[in-house]
């Protein structure tokens, strides 16, 4: 690619790696925006971002996400730093922020938690849309914290958030919230899938959750009631196959108003449910 211009460096790199997957990394290399492409196909690259590129096309033939290639992702209105330590976020989980929102009233200060943050997504997507929510986001992980405590800073919303290490309900122990948000590990362990694409990268223990995959939900699922205030909601993001049993998990830990919230190829994604209101 030495010497070629980046249509060039663009039609070489395609027989190897998906097309958009090469021009988010061609553009991550030479650091230019998308429009900058459409009018720079003759640009000459130089020796130095060739070589770049060449590496992180390889890279990516042998099967590493694009995500944690380039360093970030954008999710919501917000772009967020990613690495090997957290889940890379995906537009399915903003179907699970929009349906928070709707349950949070902006004229009302409120309390919101996001259970297994990862990145943040979930949180500082929340916090972005509600200034007046206080939210709080926690994560076993230290590592994944770390990386969402710099995109609260990046995105302009350090001090909204609070970030505490620990398992689940754990970090939580004692307060109430009106609306606790998780998208947990929903896999079965042993699923094929997890040796597949950019699973095979992303960090084990936010993928999968025991023999179903349900061993997360159902923690979530029984500790919430006592975590939630009055008329407070649960929603949790799943595999396209477990929203019945997920309802059925929120109607034994006596959640009212169980419904299951389908994407945009009418799969089951999200289910919530809610405390019976005082």
């Amino acid at each position: 690619m030495q010497g070629h211009n980046v249509s060039q460096c663009l039609a070489q790199s395609r027989a190897v790696i998906d097309a958009e997957d090469a021009t988010l990394l061609l553009l991550h290399v030479l650091g230019r925006p998308r429009a900058w492409l459409y009018a720079h196909g003759d640009a000459v690259v130089d020796a130095d971002h060739a070589a770049r590129f060449r590496a992180l096309v390889a890279r990516r033939a042998a099967g590493e996400p694009v995500a944690y290639l380039v360093g970030h992702r954008g999710f919501w209105t917000l772009d967020l730093r990613v690495t090997p330590d957290t889940l890379i976020p995906r537009p399915e989980t903003e179907l699970l922020v929009e349906h928070a929102l709707e349950r949070l009233d902006p004229a009302v200060d409120v309390r919101v938690a996001d259970l297994g943050t990862g990145s943040g997504a979930i949180a500082l997507a929340i916090a972005a849309q509600r200034p007046r929510a206080r939210v709080v986001a926690t994560d076993r992980s230290e590592a994944a914290l770390e990386v969402a405590r710099g995109n609260a800073v990046a995105n302009g919303l350090a001090g909204r958030v609070a970030f505490r290490q620990g398992d689940w309900f754990a970090p939580l122990a004692g307060e109430r919230y009106d609306l606790v948000a998780s998208n947990p590990p929903y896999i079965a362990d042993g699923d094929p899938h997890l040796a597949q694409g950019d699973l095979r990268h992303e960090p084990p223990s936010a993928l999968s959750s025991g023999a179903d995959g349900l061993d997360a939900i159902r923690t979530l699922a029984s500790g919430a009631p006592s975590c939630l205030v009055p008329g407070g909601w649960l929603l949790l993001e799943h595999g396209a196959a477990q929203g019945p049993a997920v309802r059925a998990l929120l109607d034994a830990a006596g959640f009212v108003e169980v419904a299951t919230v389908v994407d945009l190829e009418r799969r089951d994604r999200v289910t919530l449910g809610r405390v019976a209101p005082a």
